[in-house]
Formats: structure tokens, C-alpha cells, sequence
């Protein structure tokens, strides 16, 4: 199963070191097929990938504040878990239903 991680780019050879690998598409760290998820505890997401496991005490506040819910008129939560900038179709039709989102 694949695990994405959260490696700030001054951690990469690290992590690199640990057997995680790049994703060049999503740019992002990630690790396949890993029953130890121990030493990468510090770069799981807030949350996690699996339940019960927690971003630990190397979370960043970087990292902390990244995860803060921001509200108002030109932001909104996607329903989906792929990458902002990346998208799909679902992130495209909550995009559109916004009115501020198209010119004119």
C-alpha cells in the first residue's frame, strides 16, 4: 500500500535514505509497501494515511499551519484527495459552481 509523506525539501535525503521515493508527477515523497511506518512518523500527514497514526513531534509549523482550514468567499474545502494543483473531475465541477471562478 502506498504511504504519501509530508517531507519539507531539507529533509529529502532522509528521507531518501529511509527508502522513500519521489512521486515527480504529484511532487511528493511517498513509501510502498512498508509494514514499519515508524521512522517516517515525523512526515505522515496531520491525520495520517492510516488511522491511529499521528504527524508526531517532528510536525513543523509550517507543516501545522499548511493543515489550518481557511474560510471565506474565495476559499473551499475539496471533496476529493488529490492535489489542489493537480486536479480531477471532481475538483473541475466544484471549481465551476463557484461564479468567482469564471471571467466575465
Amino acid at each position: 500500500m502506498r504511504t504519501n509523506l509530508q517531507v519539507p525539501f531539507a529533509e529529502k535525503d532522509q528521507a531518501k535514505a529511509l527508502g522513500a521515493r519521489w512521486d515527480a508527477t504529484k511532487r511528493l515523497w511517498y513509501v510502498q509497501n512498508v509494514d514499519d511506518l515508524a521512522p517516517f512518523a515525523r512526515w505522515l500527514p496531520q491525520g495520517g494515511d492510516k488511522p491511529g497514526t499521528s504527524a508526531g513531534a517532528g510536525t513543523s509549523r509550517k507543516t501545522e499551519a499548511a493543515s489550518v482550514v481557511k474560510t471565506g468567499s474565495r476559499y473551499f474545502k475539496l471533496d476529493c484527495d488529490c492535489l489542489p494543483w493537480v486536479g480531477c473531475a471532481s475538483c473541475r465541477q466544484q471549481l465551476e459552481a463557484h461564479s468567482w471562478s469564471r471571467p466575465g
